[in-house]
């Protein structure tokens, strides 16, 4: 699925303030190269539901078996394993001798340290990937991770790296043990042994996954195989929220296009992104902040959200909305189902331009039937002239006032929003008082 660099910012898949980042809150990853590895699944949603539905199934025997993932393999272990590859060490005897053995421990102290410490690592890994092997190799294993089990298989099936592992894990190796094993994995296993800890990253990636899963209480997506854009979600929430507020949506082919108003912080940009969000998440092959969410599998996700203007090389605000919704309609044209998200159109312009401009640009969206675009304004007359159109839905978030003081529900309703709540936030942080006394 294509995503391009803007809407994963603007829909907070990355952000340098991790509170504020989904990659982030979703990451319960136990080795840098599992992080590596799970921002690169962030990076590459797939398209194709084969591998969509793979990952499910994956994520599901972790689920299932998560209490008894290994612990001896932990990110010390993998660093220790890529440092003694790294590190410049005198030479390991080669043979098994008991005077070997003892020379090098005498005359070359600090390298033997480190290459007793290195052995205790590798057999801790050794033993770990092999718990994995028994763990996950079950009868319903999924294809794509029966095939690195095998792998690994392969690669620990050596006489040398099997003896290492079967000495049980607290028992101190004796220094002929320590020269052995060392001059074999250091010499003869570090292609494989490279491998291996990259074979586990993509492991601890889906237990990544699969944990954020099981904490954040989400639900796997249910993908319908169908040429139409389809969403229907109950109970879909923001994720990065503490304590949010869930909505119930439907969108296809007969209603691809939600027309949201409401006042500000209504909740309206809140919605955008949750949508955006597990439609994302959803062709990651995880689960999703709903209680249950169907969905077609979409070609691609676009935003226009965080517009921003570009000083340096003197662009307005307006004109980088512009530019924005050319390179979306550029990139919509080619048939394929788009997820289109779009909040406050065109705010950098007056109303009236900005009601020209974005009647326009909304019938020309709805005439593009494989796409789901959900659109949030404040131009709230317009909705009127578009309520002729059958595909156009209209939503709201309502806002009450009480004793001069805002009341947001957060619900999403039928209908096009009249608030016109400005004057009275104004009033509420007492800009108006101040002004007075000036």
């Amino acid at each position: 699925m294509e995503i391009d660099s803007t809407t994963y910012e603007d829909l907070s898949l990355y952000n340098r303030e991790e509170e504020f980042s989904i990659f982030h809150k979703l990451d319960f990853t136990r080795t840098t190269g599992g992080k590596d590895r799970l921002y690169y699944y962030f990076n590459h949603p797939y398209s194709d539901l084969s591998r969509i539905g793979e990952t499910q199934q994956i994520l599901r025997l972790i689920l299932g078996l998560a209490e008894k993932w290994p612990a001896s393999i932990t990110n010390g272990t993998i660093m220790m394993i890529e440092r003694f590859y790294e590190s410049a060490i005198d030479d390991i005897p080669r043979g098994n001798s008991f005077m070997d053995a003892i020379f090098y421990q005498l005359f070359h102290k600090p390298d033997y340290s480190l290459l007793r410490f290195s052995v205790g690592h590798f057999a801790d890994f050794v033993r770990g990937m092999r718990e994995l092997i028994v763990l996950l190799d079950v009868d319903d294993c999924p294809p794509m991770l029966r095939s690195l089990l095998r792998r690994a298989e392969r690669l620990l099936d050596h006489v040398a790296i099997q003896s290492m592992a079967d000495v049980a894990s607290g028992i101190k190796f004796r220094p002929m043990q320590v020269i052995t094993y060392g001059h074999y994995v250091r010499e003869r296993f570090k292609s494989q042994a490279l491998e291996l800890i990259d074979i586990y990253g993509r492991m601890d990636a889906w237990y990544s996954m699969a944990m954020a899963m099981r904490h954040y209480n989400m639900s796997f997506p249910e993908f319908v195989g169908q040429a139409d854009p389809y969403i229907e979600a109950r109970s879909l929430y923001h994720i990065l929220l503490p304590a949010p507020v869930d909505y119930d949506i439907r969108l296809d082919r007969q209603k691809n296009f939600l027309f949201l108003t409401g006042a500000n912080m209504a909740g309206k940009s809140t919605f955008i992104r949750a949508v955006g969000v597990a439609v994302f998440l959803a062709h990651l092959g995880m689960g999703v902040p709903a209680e249950s969410f169907r969905l077609s599998p979409f070609d691609g996700v676009l935003s226009n959200i965080n517009v921003m203007d570009n000083i340096a090389k003197g662009e307005s605000y307006f004109f980088n909305e512009v530019q924005r919704i050319r390179d979306t309609l550029v990139k919509i044209s080619d048939r394929k189902k788009w997820l289109v998200l779009i909040d406050e159109l065109f705010k950098g312009t007056n109303v009236q331009d900005a009601m020209k401009c974005s009647t326009t640009v909304i019938k020309g969206l709805i005439r593009i039937p494989q796409s789901i675009f959900v659109l949030s304004t404040h131009l709230y007359e317009i909705g009127e002239e578009l309520s002729v159109y059958p595909n156009i839905c209209f939503k709201y978030f309502e806002t009450g006032v009480k004793d001069d003081q805002l009341d947001f529900s957060y619900q999403l309703k039928d209908g096009i929003s009249n608030d016109r709540l400005g004057f009275l936030i104004l009033k509420r942080e007492k800009v108006v008082e101040m002004l007075e006394k000036l």
